[in-house]
């Protein structure tokens, strides 16, 4: 059996191996011979808006049923709510039937521990060897199968949960907002959550059909926001997509994740907040990070990419602030996981603090000029494997020298080759990315489209 969980959980085509009912009824199986240890012997379960969720749902719950366990059953929610539910409500785990950003036609399972944390690698690993011999795992007696019931006050809980990260005292005060929910888990719980706070919401993409899921819209198609907000004269857009966050300045510019970091660590600092004076970002932040973070006095730590790798170096090191450039940010004095609606709520306590429109707070980072190409492959064959790749890095690290850098990795969740080159300027960096690219494409390209992929 291959390995089937990537850099976030298991993810892929619905009703394909791995992301299908019988995987989820061992899944459910396996979780629950793992962890439901406790006297509750309870699980939470969320799911977004894709069609093929019910299905999926259906497989973990009986898995988990046939343990002794029971299953909560939260809804539609983002997935932060689910690891926050899962510790509010003491379960043994939570699970988030979801593929984030990606189309309707992809879907995955997410799990976090009681504790609110994703799994790590040894209980992947362990999972994995469970799903591999799922004939050794015995099932309850008739008279101790578990029960399924609805939490019929999980979205109520999440809410309170993130308006109580708001600082008290402080309102929206009418500021004007364009939400773009991309027709996904945030739909109906982040507008409620802005509207108590006091903004005056223009909502769209809040319209799931169980298809229209990230559908030219969400935190990956932050144009129509751009322009709403031109248009209607926003202060500011946020496009969601439940654990990440795009957002547009008051000008319809697009605000990068590294620079919504940037933003967030100097208002901390100033205000005392940012424990041990640090901030972990992944390999992939924009070299203009680095050099904001150094002129700010704060200490900066990198990880692999991926958000769990950030969570492990902020543990370590202590920090409270840390995220990605994709808009996925953890603020680990409120929350265990990446939460796209309190990053919003972050960034415009931030621009009310300080009495400026985000144009003003984004300028604290100079963004370097920045080139990222996704290149479908046909298989993942280690990089420095393959002689003509490895040429064409060597000679364009040596062209750019001191000015900029070059990252090529695989995706964790898609068959996919990330090219990612920053350099002195977008003609000479979009040149050498293509020509990486190119290369790329020719050694291990995909003979056929892949859905969901450019």
């Amino acid at each position: 059996m291959r390995k089937i969980f990537g850099t976030d959980g298991i993810r892929g085509l619905a009703n394909a191996y791995p992301v299908t009912p019988e995987v989820a009824l061992t899944l459910g199986r396996a979780l629950s011979h793992l962890f439901a240890k406790g006297e509750k012997r309870l699980f939470v379960i969320g799911k977004d808006t894709r069609v093929s969720g019910d299905m999926l749902a259906c497989g973990l719950v009986s898995g988990i049923l046939s343990q002794g366990a029971d299953a909560g059953m939260a809804g539609v929610l983002p997935t932060p709510a689910i690891a926050y539910l899962t510790v509010s409500l003491k379960a043994e785990a939570g699970i988030m039937i979801s593929a984030s950003h990606n189309p309707f036609w992809d879907n995955g399972m997410k799990i976090f521990r009681s504790d609110g944390y994703k799994l790590s690698d040894a209980q992947e690993a362990e999972i994995e060897a469970l799903l591999a011999k799922k004939a050794d795992i015995s099932g309850a007696s008739p008279k101790e199968v578990g029960r399924a019931f609805p939490l019929k006050d999980a979205a109520a809980r999440y809410e309170a949960f993130i308006i109580s990260a708001f600082p008290r005292g402080l309102t929206l005060g009418g500021m004007k907002v364009v939400m773009d929910c991309s027709n996904g888990a945030t739909s109906r719980v982040a507008p409620r959550i802005l509207e108590r706070l006091g903004a005056h919401l223009m909502p769209i993409a809040v319209r799931p059909d169980g298809k229209n899921i990230n559908a030219d819209c969400g935190s990956e198609h932050p144009q129509e926001v751009s322009r709403q907000v031109q248009a209607w004269g926003g202060d500011i857009g946020l496009a969601f997509d439940g654990d990440r966050l795009i957002a547009v300045d008051e000008k319809g510019r697009v605000i990068t994740g590294d620079q919504i970091l940037a933003i967030c660590a100097r208002v901390m600092k100033r205000r005392s907040e940012l424990a041990n004076n640090t901030v972990v970002t992944t390999v992939m932040s924009n070299m203009g990070l680095h050099v904001a973070l150094k002129e700010m006095g704060i200490q900066h730590i990198t990880a692999p990419v991926g958000d769990r790798y950030v969570l492990r170096e902020m543990l370590s090191s202590g920090a409270v602030l840390g995220g990605e450039d994709s808009g996925h940010m953890i603020f680990l004095n409120h929350h265990t996981t990446g939460d796209g609606i309190l990053t919003a709520l972050k960034l415009m306590e931030a621009m009310l603090l300080e009495s400026k429109p985000l144009s003003r707070l984004a300028e604290v980072m100079e963004v370097f000029p920045q080139v990222l190409m996704n290149v479908p492959v046909k298989e993942k064959v280690p990089i420095e494997s393959l002689p003509e790749v490895v040429e064409t890095l060597r000679s364009t690290e040596a062209a750019l020298g001191e000015k900029g850098r070059v990252l090529v990795r695989y995706s964790g969740t898609q068959p996919l080759c990330r090219v990612m080159v920053e350099g002195p300027t977008d003609e000479e960096t979009r040149e050498h990315c293509e020509r990486i690219a190119g290369v790329i494409r020719k050694v291990l390209g995909h003979p056929e489209a892949i859905p969901g992929s450019p």
